[in-house]
């Protein structure tokens, strides 16, 4: 169990039971939904509202604690914020993993053939998982 009262602070943000619980979510499931979100502190927080989960998301994204993955053709999904990497969405279960590519070479042919500087990347690839395939 990580102690995610001080990473929350090393973020200045202030360390809420709601947000540590949000943490503590993002670091079992990996990557959530908004609703399964909600479901889950729901269950320990019984007054707490779907407002009150969107508006302490976007306070912890700002502060960069956790971000946004926009999954094509379904809800995102969050997760804590790590080093860059890309995500692989099976379209059979909507299982969502992490995949570490090397995308250099594509970063420098995109500017070798566009006067395009590239911010920030947001690979997701999709297909069927090994578990699905079965």
């Amino acid at each position: 169990m990580n102690n995610y009262t001080e990473i929350l602070r090393a973020h200045n943000l202030k360390a809420t039971p709601q947000r540590i619980e949000i943490a503590n979510a993002l670091h079992t499931d990996g990557h959530i939904t908004i609703d399964n979100l909600y479901d889950r502190l729901k269950q320990k927080f019984n007054s707490i509202s779907l407002a009150t989960i969107y508006k302490n998301i976007n306070i912890m994204m700002d502060a960069s604690f956790i971000q946004e993955v926009k999954i094509p053709h379904a809800k995102s999904v969050y997760e804590l914020t790590k080093e860059a990497h890309s995500h692989l969405v099976c379209d059979k279960c909507g299982a969502v993993e992490d995949i570490t590519i090397n995308l250099s070479s594509c970063l420098e042919e995109v500017s070798q053939h566009t006067r395009f500087n590239v911010q920030k990347t947001n690979l997701v690839l999709t297909g069927i998982c090994q578990h699905c395939q079965q």
